[in-house]
């Protein structure tokens, strides 16, 4: 099924020559983006990875609280901190107003490639804070606490135990990072920046050219399957102990005096630039303006009907994948090229299949919106497949020779014995599809309906406009949306943990 929308790109790029295509705008894109990861990767790798130490192995004033609210910021789209920060330090924006007053002159800019790195690194960090809070798990918990009581010193733990245990986890974070670096859409396009992504997308609605698009998307392919290749090569034999060990969590050690209120003020300054600033300054300025209540209203039922029509599209072939994995392992890597790939890359490669099957499909409501829920499906696959793959590991084989033994065929076999087994990492899959639909926009904008906008296009059609404050109503609807799964699934990992 990911294959679909893959082949389509590299259809499309191989077509007829497009006059629109200049490679100097290709090279251009693709220095951007790799920029932009230089930026982010070592940024979301460092805050990541050390506030899961902390609140993992340590405890602290606070550390109760920091272990979920440190997750939250995966309930802001990337997009928001950059309306946020844009509005808060922008010529006219109060912290410029503030620096004038206290006789200071500060000419900067977020809107640029240093302001995106920063913005997507606070957006992106916890896909490394929530794998390596993963990983500080039995086994894990076992070596660190016998490392302790040989005498390793705090620096020695942290250097020559705790890194090299998190050491897969946080490459998988990092890769998880990059990929949704070069996805994003919203925010760059927003700063200012020309990736290989706002590419595609201005390819696609300025010149009206899907081969333009899809030779722009080819390097976004690249730069995919290397990061995924990488992130398979960093799991191959690192969880097979820690998924079927069983054990009592790590023994926290409390730390007192100034040790305690640095690791405090870590934490907490994670957590104001990453959600508590943004999104509440989103909210002081919402409040200036009047909302629109009907576009608001219908944009959230079209969000929350396409999150849930994803989510149940996506769980019901990722269920039919991970049962078939155990006869055909290599449909797990085809689910996970899905989501290595952004969803402008996804829109754009089923753009041409979908035009060769239906003619007219763009004038087809139905056929849009069911477009749409393919492409999330299709991007989203591996997310889903990851938790259930991981519930049916609890199937033993034997549980399954029973029930043949007892007459039930495979099909009746996998209803009645594997399924049952995998009903909390199916909540879990549906949860992580519906808060990534919500918060996609380059895939939505690509393949929506005419006038068919849903929270994150209202969004991002304010900010267009500069209309920075009404966009906050949009964004704190996907927050209040998002925030209950997110909050959820952050309790679950800690649940599991134990």
């Amino acid at each position: 099924m990911a294959l679909v929308p893959l082949l389509g790109v590299v259809m499309a790029a191989l077509g007829a020559s497009d006059a629109t295509f200049v490679t100097a705008d290709l090279i251009r894109y693709a220095l951007t983006s790799l920029g932009l990861l230089a930026l982010v990767l070592p940024g979301v790798a460092i805050l990541g990875s050390a506030a899961a130490w902390l609140v993992s192995l340590y405890r602290f004033p606070g550390r109760d609280l920091f272990v979920w609210m440190l997750a939250l910021p995966l309930a802001l789209p990337a997009f928001a901190l950059a309306y946020g920060y844009a509005d808060l330090l922008d010529v006219g924006g109060p912290f410029r107003l503030w620096l004038r007053d206290a006789g200071l002159d500060w000419s900067g800019s977020i809107r640029n490639l240093w302001g995106a790195g920063l913005l997507l690194t606070l957006a992106f960090y916890p896909y490394v804070y929530l794998t390596v809070r993963s990983a500080f798990a039995a086994p894990a918990a076992r070596t660190i606490e016998a490392a302790r009581l040989l005498g390793a010193s705090p620096l020695r733990l942290a250097v020559q135990v705790s890194l090299p245990l998190a050491r897969p986890a946080i490459a998988a974070g990092v890769a998880l990072a990059a990929m949704e670096t070069l996805a994003d859409y919203g925010a760059v396009h927003f700063l200012g920046v020309q990736t290989l992504t706002t590419g595609v997308v201005r390819a696609w609605f300025v010149l009206g050219s899907v081969e333009t698009a899809a030779r722009l998307a080819l390097p976004l392919l690249g730069l995919a399957a290397v990061l995924l290749w990488l992130e398979r090569q960093n799991r191959v034999g690192r969880y097979a102990e820690s998924a079927r060990s069983q054990g009592r969590p790590i023994a926290l050690v409390p730390l007192r005096g100034a040790v305690a209120g640095l690791a405090c003020a870590f934490c907490s300054l994670i957590m104001m630039l990453g959600l508590v600033i943004p999104l509440g300054w989103l909210t002081v300025s919402a409040l200036d303006v009047s909302p629109e209540i009907e576009r608001i209203t219908r944009a959230a039922l079209n969000s929350f009907g396409l999150g849930l029509a994803g989510a149940v599209a996506t769980l019901i072939l990722a269920i039919a994948i991970a049962l078939g994995m155990r006869h055909i392992p290599v449909t797990a890597r085809l689910a996970s090229l899905g989501y290595a790939t952004p969803g402008a890359v996804m829109a754009i490669g089923l753009l041409v299949p979908a035009g060769a099957v239906w003619g007219g499909f763009a004038g087809s409501t139905m056929a849009a919106l069911g477009l749409l829920v393919f492409a999330y499906a299709a991007r989203l696959m591996a997310a889903a497949v990851e938790p259930l793959d991981a519930g049916l590991a609890r199937v033993t084989p034997s549980m399954g020779e029973a029930a043949r033994m007892l007459g039930c065929s495979e099909a009746r076999a996998a209803w009645t014995v594997q399924l049952p087994m995998v009903v909390g990492p199916a909540l879990t899959a549906a949860l992580i599809v519906f808060v990534d639909v919500l918060k996609e926009l380059p895939a939505t904008l690509i393949l929506r309906p005419f006038n068919f906008d849903t929270l994150a296009v209202m969004a991002d059609n304010y900010a267009r406009d500069e209309r920075l404050a009404n966009a906050g109503w949009p964004v704190l609807a996907i927050v209040l949306l998002t925030l209950p799964a997110t909050w959820w699934l952050t309790g679950r990992i800690g649940a599991a943990r134990g």
